[in-house]
């Protein structure tokens, strides 16, 4: 069992930054890929940024060149580096986490992964 619990959402003026964090605990040693999700009012769940163990990451073209997912040596902590936020970013985003899928695409984790956190509310303001 992986237990997931996100930090450092907030409110942030356009243009600003915040840095969301995710503690890991339990079997961590059984995650492969890690991310972060989010959802706005009235839209779907959509995934933001991924990394596997290889250190292979994936970012949204929403994100691109404005996020950045990273982990700590141990991958206990799981971290998403929000730049030049806009409005458009406003949305709960959530931490998951997902057992090793060989051969998989990064397709294979847009309907979600495994292990979720609870979620944290970042708020953009123009």
């Amino acid at each position: 069992q992986v237990h997931l619990e996100e930090f450092g959402g907030g409110l942030v003026q356009t243009g600003g930054s915040l840095r969301l964090s995710c503690a890991v605990s339990g079997s961590i040693y059984s995650v492969d890929a890690m991310g972060w999700y989010r959802q706005a009012p009235g839209k779907e769940r959509e995934l933001v940024a991924a990394e596997l163990h290889t250190e292979d990451s994936y970012y949204s073209e929403s994100v691109k060149g404005r996020f950045a997912i990273s982990t700590d040596d141990k991958r206990n902590t799981l971290y998403l580096q929000m730049n030049d936020l806009k409005p458009e970013d406003t949305a709960v985003y959530y931490c998951a986490a997902d057992y090793p899928r060989p051969g998989s695409t990064w397709s294979r984790y847009y309907g979600g992964m495994y292990y979720w956190g609870q979620g944290t509310q970042v708020t953009v303001s123009s």
